[in-house]
């Protein structure tokens, strides 16, 4: 009704009176116009009346707490809308970054007393602002190359995690958002970037095949020449310095640099909130994905800070999107030889147990977990299990032969086509062994 009676341009021109009473009150009035899914259309008439200009405007010229926290409660509102994401990165990301997240994170002037610190996390302002940067950065390939090319942005959301650490603030929203911000921002990086794009084929055929002959891996002038008889998962294995590295990383470095695996890791193993547990482990996902040399790095990283165990404890977790995005991360980290090994060696009943079927003491457990998370945890089977017979062995010791063989006969009325695929292909990959038939016939 207030939309169809032009009311939402009424208080858009609102937002540049010369009142601060009034400013307050239309900021009130926009946010709840534009609140939930039900109010896209409010949403989009919002933007239409040049709305988030003029949000931005005012959040630039206030220094009213309380009006701060209304203008980004409105644009953490409108950045649900999936039409709106790119405007609002086109007109506030700068402002939101350099105005609220900065500043609130307490990063440019980290020598501050403690209790600040904490006082600055609390702030709603600095949660709405994150939470709308985190609607907006899922917004695909455009939106991500925006934000982690904005200046000080990624700092500012590590210094904010970091200093949650060991707080009681780690469980907070705001450090769910910077998390969450930080796992998108982390997708996809090595086509993404610049950085990621000037790695040639050759150096990644000596990361992955350890095969380092010929003048290529000579000359790529990589690794240096000494460490050329070597095999390639031994480039960088996680002790010693770092290839490559001789400053601190700043800015979108901070991303892929292995000293992000350290905030990850102990998020995953000291935050009780769910989401947060998702999107560290998403982000540790993303990041020890492909042939990239610094996805090899973070492996080994998460290696030698000891980190696979603490994602192979969060499989026992009773959160469906928990397990599953920590699956996943398990399958990427076991891309490296050594690290496939481990989780061979000391995952394997979890992840066998979390599958469902058989005579499983916590069928119940497992019967609610999402098609997503069953067909996760097979693909990570098959990870781990490929070239390396040991770990195939074991999955059978563990049980594992009987409940895939469950998944995969149970052919669409227990589980999706996508599932009895996944079963399937693990079955299929441990008969390849030959050698094992026999045991597999027991």
């Amino acid at each position: 009704q207030i939309r169809r009676q032009g009311g939402i341009q009424l208080l858009v021109d609102l937002l540049d009176h010369r009142m601060t009473e009034v400013h307050r009150s239309a900021c009130g009035a926009l946010r709840n116009l534009v609140y939930g899914k039900a109010n896209d259309d409010n949403k989009i008439a919002l933007k239409n009346c040049g709305g988030i200009p003029a949000l931005v405007r005012l959040l630039r010229k206030t220094t009213d707490l309380e009006i701060r926290e209304l203008v980004t409660g409105v644009l953490w509102n409108l950045s649900s809308c999936d039409a709106l994401k790119m405007p609002i990165i086109q007109d506030a990301l700068a402002v939101l970054t350099n105005a609220v997240i900065i500043p609130h994170s307490g990063w440019e002037n980290s020598p501050l007393q403690d209790d600040h610190k904490i006082q600055l996390h609390s702030s709603q302002v600095l949660r709405n602002a994150t939470g709308c940067l985190r609607n907006v950065s899922s917004a695909g390939e455009e939106a991500r190359r925006r934000m982690r090319e904005c200046d000080g942005l990624t700092d500012a959301l590590l210094y904010v995690i970091q200093s949650a650490l060991g707080s009681s603030e780690i469980d907070s929203k705001t450090v769910e958002n910077c998390v969450c911000i930080l796992r998108n921002l982390s997708y996809r990086l090595a086509a993404e970037t610049s950085q990621g794009q000037q790695m040639g084929t050759d150096e990644l055929d000596g990361l992955l095949c350890g095969d380092a002959n010929g003048k290529d891996a000579e000359s790529s002038g990589c690794w240096g020449k000494k460490k050329k008889k070597k095999k390639s998962q031994d480039q960088w294995d996680g002790v010693g310095p770092l290839p490559d590295c001789a400053e601190p990383p700043k800015g979108i470095q901070m991303l892929w640099h292995p000293s992000i695996v350290k905030p990850y890791l102990t998020l995953l193993s000291e935050c009780s909130n769910p989401d947060t547990l998702e999107g560290a482990a998403g982000a540790l996902q993303n990041l020890a994905a492909g042939s990239w040399k610094w996805s090899v790095y973070i492996r080994a990283a998460v290696r030698k800070e000891k980190g696979l165990p603490i994602l192979v404890e969060l499989l026992r977790i009773d959160n469906d999107r928990v397990v599953c995005a920590v699956a996943t991360a398990l399958r990427n980290m076991a891309l490296d030889v050594r690290n496939k090994e481990l989780i061979g060696k000391y995952a394997m009943r979890d992840l066998v147990h979390r599958l469902p079927g058989a005579n499983n003491s916590n069928s119940s457990a497992s019967k609610a977990m999402s098609d997503d998370t069953v067909t996760a945890i097979c693909c990570t089977l098959h990870e781990v299990i490929t070239k390396n017979m040991e770990n195939a062995k074991a999955l059978r010791d563990a049980g594992g032969i009987e409940k895939l063989v469950g998944i995969s006969k149970s052919k669409g009325d227990k589980h999706s086509p996508k599932v009895v695929k996944a079963a399937s292909q693990v079955l299929n990959s441990m008969w390849q062994y030959r050698d094992l038939r026999s045991l597999y016939k027991k």
